[in-house]
């Protein structure tokens, strides 16, 4: 994922957890929120819940690439943060990516 397209301060994922709306399934939880950067931008948050270490980091790649696979209009004025579920340490890539088009699907951000 480009740099420009990185949630990292956490005054931005305070302002899209109070501002934003959110769509969850048993694996993943997004919120999203408009932004005036001009381009969207998507933090992630894993817990230690989720695991340990070498878990959270794996759960973190696979969802990085989720994203930038699903190849989103670069135009898009809205920052996403993506929540791991602990029971998203047993997916695999395909369940990941999956999981992300399902709620992308809800938000109206992608069509079928």
């Amino acid at each position: 994922m480009n740099r420009k397209h990185r949630l990292k301060d956490n005054r931005d994922f305070q302002r899209v957890f109070q501002r934003g709306k959110s769509f969850a399934n048993r694996y993943l939880v997004l919120y999203h929120a408009p932004n005036q950067e001009g381009h969207y931008r998507v933090g992630l948050s894993v817990s230690k819940k989720v695991g340990n270490a070498v878990v959270r980091n794996r759960v973190k790649r696979y969802l990085r690439e989720a994203v930038r696979a699903q190849q989103l209009d670069p135009a898009l004025p809205v920052d996403f943060v993506i929540i791991a579920r602990p029971s998203a340490a047993d997916l695999d890539f395909d369940g990941f990516r999956k999981n992300l088009v399902h709620l992308l699907l809800k938000t109206g951000y992608i069509k079928r």
